[in-house]
């Protein structure tokens, strides 16, 4: 049986120490004064949390001053580059790695495309992408927070096991442990999309937002759920998996167990296997195996009937899938993310067009603010979370 959480004085502390931090991130510079009455927390509360902080190095004077107490104090702000983070999005076919600061700026960068791999390969692949990383130039001198790693499939983050990644070909991969055999810093193991839905929130689109969905159109297809202004995973922790989704009747009565129905219609894979069903006589083997959802996407643009009936296929599975989501969990902000969001001048008019009336409230529905980096600023998110015992709380009505 599961018990009520009951809050100790330590946790208070950091529930307060989260609360003080944040919105220093966000509103800074700003003065202890302003803090204290904004979150409703006394003045020497937060004086004593604000010089933890600063010695800490999450938190810095700034040089304009407050009058508090007859005397002049520096303003605060978030200390963005006091730290940085090592962020990689593994991808299902594409790896991508790369050293930030706590504020989201990129100070070194490292992307492998297509590499093709699985099971162990995989994993010496993402080792040698952190080992560049790692001694990159711009790392000399600066304090590593930590690793965060997004993996492309269902993950138990706590203890950092992957446990079902089809592309790599991972059944209860024990990432996190394999990582911390081989780097002495923090890890932090997440599933891909819900580390993106966290870049989003915190970096991205979803800014100032306190429910979202981000929708990650790749290899496959993927959700980050975010209530209340954290992340919700579900009992097996695989909230989210909506490639999984049945967009129609069509679907029923056929085994989609590795790869879902909707991501089977509507993901990057699937779009560049309608195209290639489509031109089966009119192309060579080689241009078929080459073609990809891109390719239909230009074809598109270009005018091709036969791309836009692949298009216009996609757009319906996904207006299905959206007005589900949006049924159910009832976003303030619904954003495409993933390889596929590239084309969404092609999707997400089209999109809202088919929902219009379907659904009473539809969804303000936007393109990603940070493409490919959303992992990678969720992984270096989910560190600073886990290495600053970081709250998010919500008071019931």
């Amino acid at each position: 049986m599961a018990y009520p959480l009951t809050i100790t004085a330590s946790a208070m502390r950091d529930i307060n120490r989260s609360a003080i931090l944040e919105i220093i991130r966000r509103e800074g510079p700003i003065s202890r004064t302003a803090i204290a009455e904004g979150l409703d927390v006394s003045l020497p509360t937060v004086m004593r949390i604000v010089d933890g902080l600063v010695a800490e190095g999450f938190v810095r004077l700034q040089g304009t001053s407050e009058w508090s107490g007859g005397r002049r104090r520096p303003l605060l702000e978030f200390n963005s580059d006091g730290f940085v983070v090592l962020g990689v999005d593994m991808g299902g076919t594409k790896m991508y790695g790369a050293i930030s600061d706590l504020g989201g700026h990129i100070l070194d960068e490292v992307n492998i495309s297509r590499h093709g791999t699985s099971g162990e390969d995989s994993f010496n692949y993402l080792t040698t992408l952190i080992d560049k990383l790692l001694a990159s130039p711009k790392v000399e001198g600066r304090h590593v927070r930590g690793i965060g790693v997004g993996a492309p499939g269902v993950t138990f983050h706590k203890e950092g096991i992957v446990t079902w990644a089809y592309t790599l070909h991972w059944d209860m991969f024990p990432l996190k442990a394999r990582l911390a055999e081989r780097y002495d810093l923090p890890i932090t193991v997440d599933n891909d999309v819900n580390l993106a839905a966290l870049g989003e929130l915190w970096f991205g689109a979803g800014q100032n937002v306190q429910d979202m969905v981000l929708i990650a159109i790749g290899t496959g297809i993927g959700a980050g759920v975010i209530i209340d202004g954290a992340l919700y995973r579900g009992s097996k922790e695989a909230s989210g998996e909506i490639g999984n989704l049945v967009p129609g009747r069509e679907f029923l009565g056929k085994n989609y167990r590795d790869f879902g129905a909707l991501e089977s219609a509507a993901s990057g894979t699937g779009i560049a296997a309608r195209g290639r069903e489509l031109l089966d006589s009119q192309r060579s083997p080689a241009e078929l195996l080459d073609l990809t959802a891109e390719d239909v996407f230009d074809a598109g643009r270009r005018g091709e009937p036969w791309a836009w009936t692949v298009i216009n296929e996609t757009v319906d599975y996904l207006a299905i899938a959206i007005a589900n989501l949006v049924a159910f969990f009832d976003p303030e902000l619904v954003v495409l993310g993933g390889g596929v969001s590239r084309s969404a001048d092609l999707l997400i008019k089209p999109i809202l067009a088919r929902i219009d009336g379907a659904i009473p409230n539809p969804p303000k529905l936007v393109v990603s603010d940070l493409g490919l980096q959303a992992t990678v600023m969720g992984a270096i998110t989910n560190v600073l979370h886990n290495t600053s015992n970081f709250y998010v709380v919500h008071k019931l009505s």
